[in-house]
């Protein structure tokens, strides 16, 4: 599907939790029935040890035999899905780097589609960015890797990583960084997450989407249009699926255009208050199996 052709808008509002009077673990009471579960990895999925649980793993299998499509929803870019390339069924497709590229997870992530950001709207971003929050440093994330400035937090060790300004990294000529560009990163030192983010968004304009996943002031901006949401939608057109027949996991402001959409949306216990005022209900922490006791009780309502 081209990017810019129609699908159901991935931002129409939904019903917010108190519009919503089911809207706890105990009975979403949705007449609908449910054909595809999209759930958000770190904080939502996984436990805080990057691992998942025995009881999410028998979650998921139960959901695919019962005929329900499982993507994973994620900011992480392709190559660090290993974490649950296990547990994938069926299709084993799932959207990776915050809608910016569609990864087959059966066949070593490969690359199905990928919505670029163009190096004109980054290098804008970058001069936004370091006009408005002084100290900013940047890493650029390639289909084909990650590369970063000098100041740029270790937040990973990539051997294969390219040093440099964003300006150079962002050059399609240097050897190795003609990749497409799917994510920019922006870190500041001393502002607060939050604060980033509204700046930013701010600063940055329509040259990018502009969410945050991370607990520290770590930005990542996507092409314009590009969200969780609005590759899910695309997907889901694909399939013939509407958003009332989706359910969808999350716990950061990434996951909010996503929960926004589907037509029932959990935040996890453990989730950002945005996040929290947007779900249409509410489940237990990632550490608590949160979206498996969710999965569980739509096995049962659909039996």
């Amino acid at each position: 599907m081209r990017e810019d052709e129609a699908v159901t808008s991935a931002t129409d509002p939904r019903p917010r939790p108190a519009d919503n009077p089911d809207n706890g673990t105990d009975g979403a009471g949705a007449a609908t029935a449910v054909r595809l579960i999209a759930t958000d990895l770190d904080g939502t999925l996984l436990r805080d040890d990057k691992s998942v649980s025995e009881r999410t793993v028998a979650a998921l299998a139960a959901a695919e035999a019962a005929g329900i499509e499982v993507f994973f929803v994620t900011g992480r870019p392709a190559r660090w899905m290993g974490v649950v390339s296990d547990h994938v069924h069926g299709h084993g497709l799932a959207i990776c780097a915050n809608g910016a590229a569609v990864v087959d997870l059966h066949a070593s992530g490969e690359l199905i589609e990928v919505r670029p950001l163009e190096r004109s709207d980054a290098l804008a971003t970058v001069t936004a960015l370091r006009a408005a929050a002084p100290g900013t440093s940047f890493a650029v994330e390639l289909t084909t890797g990650i590369h970063y400035e000098p100041d740029y937090p270790p937040f990973q060790f990539d051997p294969a990583a390219s040093i440099g300004t964003a300006e150079e990294l962002l050059h399609a000529q240097a050897p190795g960084l003609d990749a497409p560009v799917i994510k920019l990163l922006a870190h500041h030192p001393t502002m607060t997450p939050d604060d980033f983010l509204d700046l930013a968004r701010t600063a940055v304009g329509t040259h990018g989407s502009v969410t945050r996943s991370s607990p520290t002031a770590l930005l990542e901006i996507s092409g314009p249009g590009v969200s969780k949401a609005s590759t899910l939608a695309r997907c889901c057109a694909e399939r013939g699926i509407l958003p009332e027949e989706v359910v969808a996991f999350g716990d950061m402001p990434n996951d909010i255009e996503m929960l926004a959409w589907a037509g029932r949306s959990y935040a996890m216990g453990n989730a950002h208050p945005a996040v929290l005022a947007v779900a249409s209900g509410r489940t237990a922490p990632n550490e608590e199996d949160g979206v498996a006791a969710i999965i569980e009780q739509i096995l049962a309502e659909q039996q």
